[in-house]
């Protein structure tokens, strides 16, 4: 076992040697496809703490319950076991390795080694994701393809409102295919909305309003994307730079929906009118950043 911790030294100094390196590079195009290929050396290798390591790093939590089974520990805590159900043992932990072993099983015991082969493949693309586009080149370059890549998430967002978080298009009550399209056309539309509403009202949400800055602190698009230090300040006080209450996107429906309009009838008459609630400082502020008025 100790030629397996020397691997683990050296692999983590050389692990501390690239943490600071990103690489972002375009190969190809085959035939009518462009690759993006975008390498970040040391994204997310960390020695412990639950991120990603290297294939051979990952190997150490995976050769202790082997070399447990191996050498009969668990059997003899657990009872009897069969060959077949110790080998299973093999790399089954939380970050899956048993590919990197060849397990050799008989009747009354089992041996095991490391494929040094799978490990060599495998150490090729450590660090490393692979992004394929059929876009030209001209029209995005390798850090556009990334960067269209990683806004899918917002996509994803997109459609968890409109299933489940505000607009709930599910469940159809309707049967007749027109009226399920104009069902689904109508939530789409009421997105649309939202989605304009919610740019304009990021001051006063969690939302990172100052997207350029937040850009600034990352040397590559393949770096995990940071918040602002406007958007860190105004989580952590929960104000904004005005002083004013900061919102999700529902508190601040919420908190819009105390606006009344009031019909009030004069005394000892018949004639009415309707009278407005007076906003608040951040309901005032919400309406000047939709660039509406609260009046009738």
């Amino acid at each position: 076992m100790s030629s397996y911790r020397d691997d683990a030294t050296v692999g983590r100094q050389q692990r501390h040697q690239r943490v600071q390196q990103r690489r972002l590079a375009r190969a190809g195009p085959p035939r009518d496809q462009q690759v993006a290929l975008a390498a970040e050396h040391g994204r997310g290798l960390v020695d412990h703490g639950g991120g990603k390591r290297t294939a051979r790093g990952q190997l150490l939590d995976g050769e202790s319950p082997a070399a447990e089974a191996a050498n009969g520990d668990r059997s003899r805590r657990r009872g009897r076991r069969s060959a077949d159900g110790d080998a299973g043992a093999v790399g089954q932990t939380r970050v899956k390795v048993a590919k990197y072993f060849v397990t050799t099983i008989t009747d009354e015991s089992f041996t095991f080694r490391r494929d040094e082969d799978k490990i060599a493949d495998e150490q090729q693309l450590d660090g490393l994701y692979i992004v394929r586009s059929n876009v030209e080149p001209e029209q995005f370059d390798a850090t556009q393809t990334v960067r269209a890549y990683k806004d899918l998430a917002k996509v994803e967002r997109a459609f968890r409102s409109l299933k489940t978080v505000d607009l709930k298009v599910r469940p159809i009550h309707h049967r007749r295919a027109d009226r399920v399209r104009a069902h689904v056309l109508l939530c789409m539309l009421a997105y649309y909305v939202e989605w304009h509403m919610r740019q304009a009202l990021k001051p006063l949400l969690f939302d990172d309003h100052d997207p350029a800055a937040a850009e600034q602190q990352r040397a590559s698009v393949v770096q995990k994307a940071k918040r602002s230090p406007a958007a860190r300040a105004k989580a952590a006080r929960k104000r904004t730079a005005d002083d004013l209450p900061v919102h999700s996107f529902r508190t601040l429906l919420a908190d819009l929906g105390t606006l009344t309009a009031n019909t009030m009838r004069v005394v000892d008459g018949d004639a009415t009118f309707t009278m407005l609630t007076k906003p608040t400082p951040g309901q005032q502020r919400s309406f000047e950043l939709l660039g509406v008025s609260p009046q009738m």
